[in-house]
Order: structure tokens, then C-alpha cells, then sequence
């Protein structure tokens, strides 16, 4: 893509990898935004399993992860990621943030030059601690402005049944950030634009960690003052971290921030906020696997997530509690104490 095509139009060509719910239904956005634009666009889907990817190109449904929901026609799906990847000017990323790695690995060579990549994952690497951007850049070798982020309040299905949503892109380049918001404006989401990156990520990132937390107060019984105060004091580390990776305070407070926040803490359509509410109600770790379909970032990421606190000097100490429970060194009923155990200071003392 070059500058002058990220200055005006969108994207001609789209190939999204990864057709679980939010993989889809941003497919589903790209292509309902052409059809409102009356743009042409070729939308490409990538999935693993062969009954998903028949199940989308013969009956226009994806229904392990968006029943009854109608896709539009304009979206095919293939096993072939190679087929899937050629000629997009447009990559977009939706696979579980611990596979990316390896993953991009084997598909650097099918990106056509010059295609703008979007991330949809909201992980840190288990190992390494590194952001999707990050692991992104790292593995295809392209620079920051040639990379880009989508995150906000999206829960997938709400936004599939065509629920009013807004989102951000995040992207170093703002005319590249302009060129993908326009590529993905459907009459029920709207996208803003930074620059970012990092405070985007990393409030996609925590977020899941936090929500778990709430998830778990849910399952105790815990009222409507303990769960307000955790995600009140979880956006409080949230910002610290991202800060402390030179990220924007005013993202934190945006959508990206206190939106995506308060939408995976609040809804029963969250991974983070089921599994949490699961393992307050006395199932193993193990058993809330076994009983959810999708993966729950916060579970593999919180690990990193604390690391990276450890190695800045940031205090995360809702972020330590839950890690601490996933790791069975902390057993949901002595949770409750140890979510605010942070020595007194005035509120705003970050």
C-alpha cells in the first residue's frame, strides 16, 4: 500500500486468519462496510477446522462461535491460508496470542509487500512478555507504521447482531490508522484513531486479567461494591503498566481503556468474566477449560502480565492476587482481602 492509497479509499482485498468469534465477526464488519460504502471488496477468511470453513461458504454461518447469526455472502473461507493470504492489502490477525509466533512464522513469505497488518489479540507472549504489535514487527520484519491495532469495547457477538459499538485503531502512521478505520466503518461501528500502540495494547491486555478478578467476586456472591472497586482500582494498574511502557494516561481513559474494561468485567458474553465467575464458583482450572469452547486470554497472559510489572517496579497487586489463584498458590476464598491490599495513599497516586 503506498501513501497515497492510505490518503483516500480502503482496503480491496482482506484476508483475516482466525475464524472464531471475533475473527468473523470483523470479516463481517470489512464486508458490511464495502456493501455501505459501495466499494468492492474481497474478503477472505482463514480457519482451521474444515467444518467451520465449509459451514461459512455454503449456508453463511459460523454457528460454534456466532450462532444464528447471517454472514454476508461477499465472505469466503478457506483452509488454504496461502490462498487465503495472496494478493490482501489488508491482513488482519485473530488466533490465540500464544500460537502467534510460531504461526507468522510460517506465513511471512505468503504476505504480499506492502500489505498493512492488523492485530485483533489482546495477549502478552508467555516467555518473552511481548505485545502482538510486538511479536508482529519481530517475526515479519515490518515496521511500526505498517502495523496496526483494533481494540475497545468489542465483545463479538453483540457487535454481530449489528449493536452500536465503537473501537480504535492504533497505528503509528495516522493516515495508515485513517485508511483501516475506513476500511472497517459499518453502520453499527465506528472506529477512532491514535497513535498509541502501546497504551491500546495494554489496556486489550489487562483488562482480561481484571476481568477474571471480577469474574471470580461474581462467583463468590460478592456484591456490586467489591466489583466496582476492583475494576475501579484494575484500570488504576492498568494505567501504571502503560504508563510505565510509555503509553498515553488519556488512552486509558478512552475506549480502549475504561470501555473495553468495563465491557469484559460487566458481560456474560466475556471469556475472562465467565472463566473468573466459573472458578469463584469452586471448578478447577482445569474444569473451566474443559467447559468453555474459547480460549481466556487472561488466564495465559496473566502470568506475563505480572513478570512485566516485576521487571518495571510497577505494583499490580489485583494482577498478583489473580495469578497467584491461577497458579493454586491462592485459593479463591482468600482472594476477596488481598484484592485492595495496597498500602493507603490518596487515590490519584498512581
Amino acid at each position: 500500500m503506498t501513501a497515497g492509497e492510505q490518503q483516500a479509499g480502503s482496503a480491496r482485498s482482506v484476508a483475516v486468519l482466525g475464524a472464531g468469534s471475533w475473527g468473523t465477526t470483523f470479516a463481517k464488519i470489512l464486508a458490511d462496510a464495502a456493501a455501505a460504502a459501495g466499494e468492492p471488496r474481497t474478503i477472505r477468511l482463514w480457519g482451521r477446522r474444515p467444518e467451520v470453513v465449509e459451514q461459512i461458504n455454503t449456508i453463511h454461518r459460523n454457528e460454534q462461535y456466532l450462532k444464528d447469526i447471517a454472514l454476508p455472502g461477499s465472505i469466503t473461507a478457506s483452509t488454504d491460508v496461502a490462498a487465503v493470504l495472496e494478493g490482501a492489502d489488508l491482513v488482519v490477525l485473530a488466533v490465540p496470542a500464544q500460537s502467534l509466533r510460531p504461526q507468522l512464522r510460517g506465513w511471512k513469505d505468503m504476505i504480499a509487500p506492502g500489505a498493512m497488518v492488523v492485530s485483533l489479540m489482546k495477549g502478552l507472549e508467555l516467555g518473552t512478555d511481548a505485545r502482538m504489535s510486538e511479536v508482529i514487527s519481530e517475526e515479519l520484519g515490518l515496521p511500526t507504521d505498517r502495523i496496526a491495532v483494533v481494540s475497545g469495547p468489542n465483545l463479538a457477538m453483540e457487535i454481530a447482531r449489528e449493536e452500536p459499538t465503537a473501537s480504535v485503531v492504533a497505528c503509528t502512521d495516522s493516515a495508515a490508522a485513517g485508511w483501516i478505520a475506513r476500511s472497517c466503518t459499518a453502520p453499527y461501528f465506528r472506529p477512532y484513531t491514535t497513535a498509541d500502540i502501546v497504551g491500546v495494547e495494554i489496556g486489550g491486555i489487562v483488562k482480561n486479567v481484571i476481568a477474571l478478578a471480577v469474574g471470580i467476586c461474581e462467583g463468590k456472591q460478592m456484591g456490586d461494591n467489591t466489583k466496582a472497586s476492583v475494576i475501579t482500582r484494575g484500570l488504576a494498574e492498568t494505567s501504571r503498566l502503560a504508563l510505565a511502557l510509555g503509553g498515553d494516561a488519556k488512552t486509558m481513559a478512552g475506549l480502549a481503556g475504561l470501555g473495553d474494561l468495563v465491557a469484559t468485567c460487566s458481560s456474560p458474553l466475556s471469556r475472562n468474566h465467565t472463566a473468573g465467575r466459573l472458578l469463584g464458583q469452586g471448578l478447577t482450572l482445569e474444569e473451566v477449560g474443559q467447559k468453555m469452547t474459547q480460549t481466556a486470554e487472561g488466564i495465559k497472559s496473566g502470568q506475563a502480565v505480572h513478570e512485566l510489572a516485576g521487571k518495571l517496579g510497577v505494583e499490580m497487586p489485583i494482577t498478583a492476587a489473580v495469578v497467584a489463584v491461577l497458579a493454586g498458590k491462592l485459593s479463591v476464598d482468600q482472594l476477596g482481602p488481598v484484592l485492595l491490599s495496597r498500602e493507603l495513599k490518596p487515590e490519584g497516586d498512581y
